[in-house]
């Protein structure tokens, strides 16, 4: 299938909500429609761990009478949202992608699934994982191309959207889980400030976040922002804020061209598409500066030109006592790049481990300066379009380069990736990233892009 931003029409929620509120569609016809698409797609997408059929249609069911009655629960009553299969659920299984998970069935929500059910969204099914939210992949294919990677580790929630089988899925990111799938499947996706959205049992590290993958921007920040009015952010942490619709589209003054270690690994196609979306941005206003034009800039991508190793350090030993538990427990289950990290996680000192977050604590302060010199920081989502399978089996990022969709982890910061451009008929995304707790802002500036390119793009 081939793919371009002026041509491609995403699954919206919001667009039907409208038709469920005018009485002239129902929330069980959507769901139906939906899982139509699943039948048709998923033999080759291969997106789904689980389907809950039964429970979906029951919840559509009630989810029809609120509606007749004028009195839905939300903005999101009677969405079907997939769930990555980290996420725990009362009503189907938590696999996380591993053998030493089979058939692991803890029989409660996370805290976002419950607040999901309370707002009336229809939890539909799980989608594929990699291996425990890591870098060995699952059975699932890119959504424009069953021969190229839909990226990890939220591989799943980025295909199912981007086939249209789901308007919404729930991912995480760890290192750039939720980014990059969506750069390479077509989706929104928000990427929030570190703690803005509750993890509820993924707290284990100090990089990991929940994201929101959608068909369009509204369904994204509506479903945030859902979620956090009812159960928060992470403890401690005060959650997103802004309103629960989608902020209007709002024009930059000033974006700041984010290069990290990954732009020198990016394709001539791909980089001549994000420079010309550069040059539409300047012709509209925009002024557009780059590290060469401001210190503070470039002492940026100084203190992020190694932050993938940087990560990966932290991750392992935060990682580490997990792994050892699983090699004793289930010995054989670890695929290779687990097998990497654990080995990693050994070799870390304590020493190493505070030296890692004295680096990253640099990053975040040089993100901090950043803050009166410019409204984003704006940046290819991936290392360009999804890469083919058999050309990143044998490598360390099986599910594509991370060094671009990376850093807003690393610095805690929210960041959007917009499916803006297209090369060699697929998806590529473009990313902003903000300030922490300007998630709300840096969705506007997406919206406002998405606006102000499409004109120029017909």
């Amino acid at each position: 299938m081939t793919y371009h931003p002026d041509t491609y029409q995403a699954l919206s929620f919001s667009t039907a909500r409208e038709q469920f509120l005018a009485g002239t569609r129902r929330p069980s016809e959507f769901l139906e429609a939906c899982l139509e698409t699943i039948r048709q797609r998923e033999p080759v997408v291969q997106a789904w761990v689980v389907l809950n059929e039964e429970g979906a249609r029951a919840a559509a069911r009630e989810s029809d009478q609120r509606y007749q009655a004028g009195q839905p629960l939300s903005q999101i009553d009677g969405m079907p949202v997939g769930i990555k299969d980290l996420i725990e659920t009362k009503d189907m299984p938590t696999q996380m992608g591993s053998p030493a998970y089979a058939g692991c069935f803890p029989k409660r929500d996370s805290a976002l699934v419950r607040a999901l059910r309370d707002a009336g969204a229809i939890i539909l099914g799980k989608t594929v994982t990699t291996a425990l939210g890591f870098l060995d992949p699952g059975p699932t294919t890119n959504a424009f191309d069953p021969q190229r990677t839909p990226g990890g580790s939220s591989s799943g929630s980025g295909a199912a959207v981007g086939a249209k089988m789901v308007p919404v899925a729930i991912g995480s990111q760890l290192v750039g889980s939720v980014l990059r799938p969506a750069s390479f499947n077509a989706n929104w996706a928000l990427k929030p400030t570190f703690g803005g959205i509750n993890r509820g049992e993924r707290l284990g590290y100090s990089q990991s976040h929940v994201g929101i993958h959608a068909g369009c921007a509204q369904d994204m920040w509506a479903t945030a922002m859902e979620i956090v009015t009812r159960v928060g952010g992470d403890p401690g942490h005060p959650g997103l804020y802004g309103g629960l619709s989608a902020p209007a589209p709002h024009k930059p003054r000033r974006l700041a061209v984010m290069e990290t270690e990954g732009w020198t690994r990016l394709d001539a196609s791909s980089k001549a598409a994000f420079e010309a979306l550069l040059g539409k941005l300047a012709d509209e206003g925009v002024d557009i500066v780059r590290r060469a034009d401001l210190l503070l800039l470039d002492l940026f991508e100084q203190s992020i030109a190694t932050a993938t190793a940087n990560m990966l350090r932290l991750i392992s030993w935060e990682q580490r006592w997990s792994l050892e538990n699983l090699v004793e427990q289930h010995p054989g289950t670890l695929g290779p790049s687990l097998l990497r990290q654990l080995e990693s996680g050994r070799g870390v000192t304590l020493e190493t481990f505070r030296q890692d977050l004295a680096l990253r604590d640099l990053a975040r302060q040089r993100l901090a300066a950043l803050d009166t010199h410019c409204d984003a920081l704006i940046s290819p989502a991936s290392c360009g379009p999804a890469p083919r399978l058999d050309a990143t089996k044998n490598t360390p990022f099986p599910t594509g380069d991370v060094s671009f969709s990376c850093v807003s982890s690393y610095v805690g910061a929210p960041a959007v990736t917009a499916p803006l451009l297209s090369v060699e008929g697929m998806p590529f995304g473009v990313q902003l990233v903000g300030q922490p707790h300007q998630d709300e802002r840096v969705t506007a500036i997406a919206r406002w892009m998405a606006q102000a390119m499409a004109p120029a793009r017909s």
